[in-house]
């Protein structure tokens, strides 16, 4: 039996934790940041994790995660 690629595009995205929940960094943190407020640029500061209905999605594209 072959062995299973990984999607990199989701493997830079997404991390899979210990509990095997989905951790994601938010986007629209990069540039244009004088047009954002500060309150939604704290909030985009840190990670948050994938919903439970989309988390099987993202741990089929990440097998060895």
């Amino acid at each position: 039996m072959a062995k299973i690629r990984t999607h990199k595009a989701t493997a830079k995205r997404f991390t899979l934790t210990k509990s095997g929940k989905v951790k994601l960094n938010h986007s629209h943190h990069r540039h244009n940041l004088g047009i954002k407020t500060a309150k939604r640029k704290r909030e985009l500061r840190h990670a948050s994790y994938l919903s439970e209905s989309m988390a099987p999605a993202i741990k089929k594209l990440l097998p060895y995660a």
